[in-house]
């Protein structure tokens, strides 16, 4: 996925959502917090980064890689400006800093943004280099009902509270420099990936 620039002529920079996932398998929900993205935070694409291998997640269970790129193309085949994609594979890249460094490096006309629920910004302390995450790049938080409480009070969010946008300027938040995030608060999927592996509806 690199970028072409034409000889003698500036490109136009683009921002980028980037959702990471294991997407075992990819659903609605997915698509929804995608388009919610592109929508509000005023992105030209979302990438999905379908992880070979989480490495917070047991491997049983786990769909092979390749069966989980399909199911992502299969949902995100009606909207041209989401792309999956396996270029933390292609990286050689586990862990999200390491991935955003080099995404940073590859790609400098391109403006990141890392996209995720507020049930990971209660687990990103766990994550390594988790602070580089923040100073990479923007970060858009969305909302996940019965995690927000905890994750608006949990370490992250109260060590870079004085970094966060309120919802209203939430269209700033790709064109800003880091660190530097949002909450953003709006009507969730039902869809969970967990509950279609169980066979259930909701």
């Amino acid at each position: 996925m690199k970028t072409q620039t034409r000889p003698g002529r500036k490109q136009r920079r683009r921002y980028v959502g980037l959702l990471g996932g294991s997407f075992n398998p990819a659903h609605d929900g997915h698509l929804h917090i995608s388009k919610e993205a592109l929508k509000r935070l005023h992105l030209n694409e979302v990438w999905w980064l379908v992880s070979p291998q989480n490495p917070l997640k047991d491997r049983a269970g786990m769909a092979p890689l390749e069966d989980r790129m399909a199911s992502a193309k299969a949902v995100s085949a009606g909207d041209r400006r989401i792309k999956p994609t396996d270029i933390e594979l292609r990286l050689g890249t586990t862990f999200t800093a390491e991935t955003l460094r080099k995404l940073v490096r590859r790609h400098p006309n391109l403006r990141f943004v890392w996209l995720m629920g507020s049930d990971n910004l209660i687990q990103i302390p766990r994550w390594r280099d988790w602070n580089k995450i923040f100073m990479l790049v923007p970060i858009a938080v969305f909302t996940r009902p019965t995690y927000d409480s905890k994750a608006l009070s949990g370490k992250a969010a109260q060590r870079y509270r004085r970094y966060r946008l309120p919802l209203s300027a939430v269209g700033r938040l790709a064109r800003s420099r880091p660190p530097v995030w949002t909450f953003v608060n709006f009507r969730r999927h039902p869809a969970s990936a967990t509950a279609i592996r169980d066979g259930e509806t909701g």
